[in-house]
């Protein structure tokens, strides 16, 4: 066998070896430069990048909600407070087993189902790192008690917050109106960044009308954590901008009066407004309601307790009740009559004990069984014949009715700053063809006269009428807010004015001497009401009834039911020469207006004149 050369085998290896080595030469040169290049992109190129995710992993940003404005009457008294207050709140992301916490914290603190409950509905619509409030108002027993087991809980904290408090919960629960927790249908509609570690918003009255001005702009804390999300320190902190403090046109004691006198019934409405510039001085709605209930989220049965009471407290009638206004409306009728010139003040007519339309059999009865006799205008209006105003409406026509009664604002919302204004009902044949698909009849044209019928108003809208006599014919709007701290522009938009048109001065001498005639003259229906008064006072009062009659048929209050009992309503203004106050108030169910509504309204009026309105007020 040939031998194989051993030299050629040696220098075969050694070629073979020198170009395996040459290739991991290169390969490792390649490698070494991929690695730097990734270097250099990492720690130059992406710095600013991974900078930011390293800091993120050690810093968090934490919102600063702003203290929500606190709310003023016009004498500086405070109606919405903030202080401070404890609250239990978890970040479920933070927390391994919610369900052991929560059962673990119902036994030490005695957290209920229903606000448990109430915090897994709110978890839902929140991510899972913000910081979910469970129980508010922990008493200091409460917070050292938990102070003592802290480490068992991670993830859940004891917050220092500001509770919104009302000075005056029940005075003013129609008016301020209370704030309430965050909901699921709040979130659908809030701007989370301006709401951000918010738990509460308006829900009602100014607090929700305002909620823009009231709450304020959220700050921020940049916080140092470790690597369990546990807080070491503060970096840097932007400070929130606290909301705008509000200053009411209200008069906390006026408000007070107002509540007395109305308290006497079981259910109604009075609203006072300075008629030259509308601002609202007083405004309750009976029964009312405890607001401090709703700022941490009212039990069950408490709201079922409200929800289900039949007189219905947390139904603002200020401006939600749409009333018949009765024999209120019968000055704007003589007015209508004097404007469109189809009566005169002196012409006389016979008023029996009831009317009837041409060619129809149908009686439209008085008030008075007997009739009134011979009556003008004035003696119409001070004994309110309901007969001489069947007469007068039918005269005026509906349409020419609609359009007189429109400048007086009714029918329309008067666009005080409450939520949810109703705006009553103005009838026209127009209306009636559109809402109702039927034609108009003469005999609904007498009855709207006397302000029955379709004809509807919300105390709010009646307020808005007196001011409007007061001034003959210069209509203000009411409103609420008196003013705010800030030197930023008034959101409120200022005092609309609106002006009837038509009347000259005699009709309108004939129209306050007719209504200051309700109050003095001894057959006035409001004359026993005031009976004594040291001022010179111009009123209506009006009957409404709740269900309507047969032809024939009497209307007999004893015995019935109390919710089938007609409303008593009474406006007016006072002093006459020069009016400062004007007043509506329907008590429902309280029969004639000069039983309950015109004393209501008397010490209403005897409160502003007698002291308030000698008071000074604020111009915060």
């Amino acid at each position: 066998m040939a031998r194989r050369p051993v030299i050629k085998d040696v220098y075969l290896e050694r070629a073979m070896f020198s170009s395996r080595l040459l290739f991991l030469t290169f390969l490792v040169f390649v490698m070494t430069g991929v690695l730097a290049l990734r270097a250099y992109k990492l720690q130059v190129v992406d710095y600013g990048h991974y900078s930011t995710l390293a800091k993120d992993n050690r810093l968090r940003l934490a919102p600063i909600a702003p203290a929500r404005g606190i709310i003023y009457d016009r004498r500086g008294e405070v109606l919405a407070d903030n202080r401070t207050a404890f609250n239990l709140e978890i970040v479920p992301a933070q927390v391994q087993d919610l369900g052991g916490a929560l059962l673990r914290l119902r036994k030490l603190l005695g957290v209920t189902e229903d606000q448990i409950g109430k915090f897994q509905k709110l978890r839902r619509g929140m991510p899972s790192f913000k910081s979910i409030p469970l129980r508010y108002n922990l008493s200091d027993e409460e917070v050292a008690r938990f102070a003592v087991v802290r480490n068992q809980f991670p993830g859940v904290n004891i917050k220092t917050r500001l509770r919104r408090y009302y000075t005056r919960p029940k005075l003013t629960a129609h008016v301020v109106g209370y704030v309430g927790r965050i909901n699921d249908r709040d979130l659908k509609s809030l701007d989370p960044y301006n709401y951000r570690g918010a738990t509460h918003i308006g829900k009602s009255g100014i607090e929700k009308y305002y909620e823009s001005l009231l709450r304020g702009q959220v700050g921020s804390r940049q916080e140092e954590i470790n690597s369990r999300g546990r807080y070491i320190r503060t970096v840097s902190e932007k400070p929130p901008v606290a909301g705008s403090g509000l200053v009411l046109s209200l008069d906390s004691r006026l408000q007070q009066a107002t509540y007395d006198a109305l308290a006497n019934y079981q259910s109604g409405a009075a609203v006072a407004m300075d008629p030259r510039n509308g601002e609202v001085l007083a405004a309750v709605s009976l029964p009312a309601f405890d607001a401090n209930l709703f700022v941490n989220g009212i039990s069950s049965k408490d709201y079922g307790r409200l929800r289900d009471d039949p007189d219905r407290p947390l139904y603002n009638r200020l401006v939600l009740g749409q009333y018949p206004p009765g024999s209120t409306i019968k000055p704007v009728t003589a007015l209508a009559g004097l404007i469109e010139g189809v009566t005169s003040p002196d012409r006389r007519m016979f008023a029996g004990p009831y009317y009837t339309l041409p060619n129809s059999p149908r009686k439209y009865r008085d008030w008075k069984r007997g009739g009134h006799g011979w009556v003008d205008m004035d003696t119409a209006l001070t004994q309110s014949c309901d007969v001489y105003f069947y007469d007068l409406a039918y005269k005026i026509g509906i349409d020419r009715m609609h359009d007189v009664f429109d400048q007086f604002g009714l029918g329309r919302k008067t666009g005080v700053d409450l939520i949810g204004e109703k705006k009553g009902l103005n009838p026209s044949r127009q209306w009636k063809r559109k809402a109702r698909k039927a034609r108009w009849f003469p005999g609904e044209t007498v009855i709207v006269g006397i302000g029955q019928g379709y004809l509807l108003a919300t105390p709010m809208q009646l307020v808005k009428m007196a001011g409007c006599l007061a001034m003959r014919g210069d209509c203000v709007q009411p409103h609420l807010l008196k003013s705010r701290f800030s030197a930023e522009p008034l959101a409120f938009g200022g005092v609309a004015h609106e002006e009837v048109k038509g009347a000259s001065d005699g009709d309108w001498d004939t129209i306050i001497e007719a209504m200051a005639h309700v109050v003095s003259a001894p057959n006035g229906t409001a004359h026993r009401a005031f009976a004594g008064v040291s001022y010179a006072a111009a009123g209506k009062t009006g009957t409404a009834q709740v269900f309507g009659l047969a032809e024939g048929e009497k209307y007999e209050a004893e015995g019935l039911a109390r919710h089938l009992r007609d409303h008593s309503l009474f406006i007016g203004f006072a002093p006459v020469d020069n009016p400062v106050i004007a007043v509506a108030v329907v008590v429902e169910h309280g029969g004639h207006g000069s039983r309950a509504a015109a004393p209501v309204a008397r010490e209403v009026i005897d409160a502003w004149l007698s002291s308030s309105h000698s008071g000074k007020s604020t111009d915060r």
